[in-house]
């Protein structure tokens, strides 16, 4: 099948219209006509090496709405004209105990990732910076009319990245909850955290996002630059979600977790985090972390989206200006996520 799309070719290159094919559509394969296509920050890690496993050229993007225009004889959950939506995985073995308790995303095997990976037969997997994707429909997630598609695109990462964490803590009404960090992720966590009914302290660099915090449902905002208001925390929190890619000091925010209490990295820098031993001997605290959620678990989330009225703040972008929105978005300098309208994509 001829796809085509945007693509980086090296660490250092802007990303520039690419010709690829896809596999022909099997017997259980959705084909998907994407409209939409978010842009993560784990996109930008990927293209420009930052985590030293890129291959090239890639295709990036993981946060994927479309249409249906073909389905396989053998599937039951869409048909042609559907809306539909990509993930951050498209297989995995099916097999391990991990894949059969629906955490398909810890797949002992290694799930095969939407972009920048291979699939089972050894051919190049590619990303939602394109016109089009085939992907068995285990790995493919309904969406209700209910929702703007361009909004819904950010759920199928950083919505159910943040959303699993906060369910398997058990976030609820009695919690008191810290999220750290107001982006992509930040904001998404803000949103569900407040939605579970959490009582949510949020924490930022950034005095100019106050106002914002209070609107999305904080109940306290604190600015990480003044230490006092900080401190206030100690031993306070019950758990702590840290949705900060860039590096930062952990220990700070570890202290502030009450006895058991926990921190949940869901933000992912390019440096190692280091951890001081009494952060988290005292209290007995830990130290955690979560990658995105299961083929179920990621519905779930659709569904209570679609409930709750709960979908990303998105800054719509045309495919000719990704150098732009990189580097917007390095800065904290969107609110809250970029999402490609494929529309602009050339036609070849």
């Amino acid at each position: 099948m001829k796809s085509h799309g945007y693509a980086a070719h090296n660490a250092t290159s802007s990303l520039t219209p690419f010709q690829f094919e896809r596999r022909e559509p099997g017997p259980h394969d959705v084909v998907v006509e994407i409209t939409y296509s978010g842009i993560c920050h784990s996109d930008i890690h990927q293209a420009r090496n930052e985590w030293k496993n890129s291959k090239y050229p890639m295709v990036p993007g993981h946060e994927i709405v479309g249409n249906v225009t073909a389905v396989g004889g053998a599937v039951t959950k869409f048909k042609t004209g559907d809306t539909a939506a990509v993930g951050v995985i498209v297989d995995s073995c099916r097999e391990c105990e991990n894949c059969k308790a629906d955490a398909q995303q810890y797949c002992l095997k290694g799930a095969v990732e939407t972009y920048n990976s291979r699939d089972y037969e050894g051919n190049p997997t590619y990303g939602g910076y394109s016109n089009n994707i085939v992907v068995d429909e285990r790995y493919v997630h309904t969406v209700s009319s209910k929702l703007n598609p361009a909004a819904v695109a950010p759920l199928l990462c950083a919505g159910i990245t943040t959303y699993s964490p906060l369910r398997h803590w058990k976030v609820g009404k009695n919690s008191k909850v810290g999220v750290v960090g107001l982006g992509g992720l930040g904001h998404m966590g803000l949103k569900f955290a407040h939605s579970f009914g959490a009582h949510v302290v949020q924490f930022t660099t950034s005095e100019n996002k106050i106002a914002d915090a209070k609107k999305l449902g904080a109940d306290e905002v604190v600015v990480t630059k003044d230490a006092d208001a900080v401190a206030k925390h100690a031993g306070s929190l019950d758990f702590i979600l840290d949705c900060v890619s860039a590096p930062h000091d952990v220990n700070a925010y570890l202290n502030l977790l009450r006895l058991n209490g926990t921190l949940c990295l869901v933000g992912l820098p390019e440096v190692p985090v280091s951890v001081a031993p009494f952060s988290v001997v005292g209290n007995r605290r830990s130290l955690a972390g979560s990658g995105i959620g299961g083929m179920r678990e990621t519905q779930e989330m659709l569904d209570y989206c679609a409930e709750h009225n709960i979908v990303s703040d998105i800054e719509l972008t045309s495919i000719d200006k990704l150098d732009e929105a990189y580097e917007r978005v390095i800065k904290s300098d969107v609110k809250y996520r970029f999402v490609i309208d494929m529309a602009t994509l050339p036609k070849s």
